[in-house]
């Protein structure tokens, strides 16, 4: 009974924390569908936008939730000038390969990197809200439960604030017109261009969105961990690693490929150790490129031509 609670307790905490990892893995992949490019800026934007939340926190007392409605529309902003000011030029230039786009993210992710490094130090820092020890029970719902489960009251709100946001995510896209010029542009950007769609101005609403939706998961991170410069590295891999595993330009295998990383690496620190959690990502990045070469997305494809 207790290896089932251990388990079940593994896979709810690696569910939470897949819900976060897919809202950083839907901003990379819906700037991949659009650009073409991996974003190896995306974990430094997530890092500022930690420390817009952070000092409202500090200097306010501004919620980090509450911050997401602040940050996310900074960080758009931020995104529209970076593909506006910088990535356009690159890509207008027809003699630099397409590569040198990737490499320019690379270069702005480290000039971010710096400018915190020099602004606010290598110091930890984090944001202690007062509802941070508070955490529910199973028994406490159910009292003739055989097993105890526990969720923290942050993971949860994170979680469901991540899943408001995707279905948000998901409604714009679908629904409005700009979403769509967007759905059209990652398709086809040459019949886009045909169709009569600015696709320059898409590309750049697009960057800003998915610079936003990474924002937004970063101002729900920032209660569950310590922010520090370097941080947005590891986000960056993450951020990776699931758009790889979901199917480069996939939202629904950003989703899954997220909630799998997620569960993963919960069992990964559960049953072998914390510090194998980095290993099991690189495993599991390495097992799909080998056996899932096209992603979840090529599955999902897969199941529909076989209807």
């Amino acid at each position: 009974m207790v290896q089932l609670e251990v388990f079940l307790q593994t896979m709810v905490s690696g569910l939470l924390l897949g819900g976060l990892y897919a809202l950083i893995g839907l901003g990379m992949t819906l700037i991949m569908g659009v650009m073409k490019i991996i974003n190896l800026a995306h974990g430094e934007l997530m890092m500022v936008a930690m420390y817009i939340a952070y000092w409202l926190f500090t200097l306010l007392g501004v919620d980090p939730y509450v911050a997401v409605f602040i940050a996310s529309p900074a960080l758009f902003i931020l995104g529209v000038l970076i593909q506006k000011y910088l990535i356009t030029p690159v890509i207008k230039v027809e003699s630099i390969l397409p590569e040198n786009q990737v490499i320019l993210t690379v270069g702005i992710g480290m000039v971010l990197a710096s400018l915190a490094t020099v602004f606010f130090k290598s110091d930890y820092r984090s944001t202690p809200v007062e509802y941070a020890s508070v955490t529910w029970y199973l028994s406490d719902f159910w009292q003739s439960s055989p097993i105890e489960l526990s969720i923290s009251l942050l993971w949860a709100v994170s979680f469901i604030f991540s899943i408001l946001i995707t279905l948000a995510l998901w409604f714009f896209l679908s629904r409005t017109d700009i979403g769509k010029q967007i759905r059209a542009t990652s398709q086809d950007s040459d019949a886009a261009i045909l169709m009569g769609i600015n696709v320059n101005r898409v590309r750049a609403f697009s960057f800003g969105l998915g610079s936003a939706i990474v924002a937004a998961a970063g101002c729900l991170f920032i209660p569950l961990y310590y922010l520090y410069p370097a941080l947005g590295g590891q986000f960056t891999l993450i951020a990776f690693v699931i758009t790889i595993l979901g199917g480069l330009g996939s939202n629904i295998g950003a989703i899954i490929g997220g909630l799998i990383l997620g569960v993963f690496e919960s069992l990964t620190s559960t049953y072998i150790g914390m510090g194998w959690a980095p290993v099991g990502r690189f495993a599991i990045f390495i097992a799909a490129l080998v056996f899932l070469p096209g992603g979840i997305a090529s599955l999902l494809r897969s199941r529909r031509l076989g209807k």
